[in-house]
């Protein structure tokens, strides 16, 4: 009788242990909604390319498709300018773009700039019209811990807050501006492209870098210039903390730029 009471005693002691584990692991609150980090996806093209139309198209649906999982994808639309004596002289291109892929490519430790090219957050490249290939990228970037915590709001028609927010690890960082347009169109009349009508997304129109961080972080209000040909209802500016000029990217915030001043 002894035994069978102990027996009894030791069975209930383990289903009560049971059941106050299983309780504590299933109460425990999902993450937020919001937790994963911006992800920055920058893609190397040009109009002149005749392999880069696909991944025009896909960097213009990815923004749209991963927030629908919580994940936030910043587009930035780089125009190369080395295809430009091919055929085809591509209006958004810019020297200064095919110089940050060579940069990118040394620190990738890639054999030379290739278009399409994609990359994520500065640390992940791959052929840019690969769709698996950008969403494992861009999951496994989402997955990683935001380090520097961006802010940017529009204080007026020619005007940005941006506020960041860094640990001491981050001193040194660029603080870069980007300012880039939705819904472009080009008909290509020659090249490889001729007789095609290409659609671009979240075309670069400029690059430029606000500041180095310092001290934990950095706050300012950043003019900004909106050209007469731009679409200011299709511009959006992105803020971006990059270690180095081809590193990697540790935080980003993107605001469009039509949205009422605060």
């Amino acid at each position: 009788m002894h035994l069978m009471a102990m027996g009894r005693f030791v069975a209930l002691a383990i289903f009560l242990f049971t059941a106050i584990y299983l309780s504590v692991v299933f109460a425990k609150p999902p993450a937020p909604a919001g937790s994963h980090k911006a992800v920055v996806v920058e893609l190397f093209t040009s109009e002149g390319c005749s392999s880069c139309p696909p991944a025009d198209e896909l960097l213009g649906h990815l923004r749209q498709d991963l927030a629908a999982r919580n994940i936030q994808v910043i587009p930035l639309g780089f125009h190369v300018d080395y295809w430009n004596s091919l055929g085809w002289k591509d209006r958004f291109s810019a020297a200064e773009f095919s110089q940050r892929q060579e940069q990118y490519a040394h620190s990738l430790r890639v054999d030379g700039p290739y278009t399409p090219q994609m990359v994520v957050d500065g640390q992940l490249e791959f052929v840019g019209n690969n769709a698996g290939q950008a969403q494992r990228a861009i999951n496994q970037a989402a997955s990683q811990p935001e380090i520097v915590e961006v802010k940017i709001s529009v204080a007026d028609a020619d005007q940005l807050i941006v506020q960041v927010k860094a640990p001491a690890s981050a001193n040194d960082a660029n603080v870069m501006l980007a300012i880039t347009e939705d819904n472009l169109t080009t008909k290509v009349g020659s090249g490889e492209n001729g007789g095609r009508t290409l659609h671009h997304t979240a075309v670069v129109r400029e690059l430029r870098q606000i500041a180095r961080l310092h001290d934990g972080g950095f706050e300012a209000n950043v003019p900004f210039k909106v050209e007469k040909e731009w679409k200011r209802e299709d511009l959006r500016a992105t803020v971006f903390v990059q270690q180095g000029p081809s590193g990697k990217i540790q935080g980003a915030a993107s605001v469009a730029l039509m949205v009422h001043p605060r």
